[in-house]
């Protein structure tokens, strides 16, 4: 029997293998995977816990935002309210103003009139005096001096018709 490299080749394997085994290289290789293993285990489950926080507090976070959101919109409807009744408070108080104003125009107006009819009622009176005074100053006879009272008289009532109306 001839010995040749494949036998001294598995002779040299089977030794490294008996040296591997006296020095519990496997159990050491073993101890550290499992270290490795647990290692990765307590890193996922950190990973996990943090998954877990972030969903948390974006759904802390989407809360506030919707809240937000939605005291927002109850602002912005709360300051168009307002500024729809200052709105039409105001034109009512403008209206009420004008109202205001244009009854007292029209009260002026009125007492303005009924001044001038006065006055014209009195001018008519003491130009219709002065000339029966200048008659009688002019001697006149008495039927004539009648005639231009009676004349005078009529002349005024119809002046004064013809203002008031």
């Amino acid at each position: 029997m001839t010995i040749d490299a494949t036998f001294w080749v598995a002779i040299s394997f089977f030794i490294f293998l008996g040296i591997l085994i006296y020095f519990k290289i496997p159990q050491k290789v073993k101890d550290v995977l499992n270290e490795n293993i647990s290692k990765i285990k307590k890193q996922i489950n950190e990973a996990e816990k943090l998954k877990e926080e972030a969903k948390n507090i974006l759904s802390e976070h989407e809360k506030k935002i919707s809240n937000s959101k939605a005291e927002v919109k109850s602002m912005l409807n709360k300051a168009n309210e307002d500024s729809e009744r200052n709105i039409i408070k105001t034109n009512e108080e403008f209206y009420k103003l004008m109202e205001n104003r244009k009854k007292n125009a029209e009260e002026r107006i009125k007492q303005m009139k009924n001044q001038a009819l006065k006055d014209i009622k009195n001018s008519s009176v003491k130009i219709a005096i002065e000339s029966v005074e200048k008659l009688l100053k002019n001697s006149i006879d008495k039927s004539k001096l009648d005639k231009i009272y009676l004349s005078s008289i009529e002349e005024t009532k119809l002046a004064l018709k013809k203002k008031s109306s």
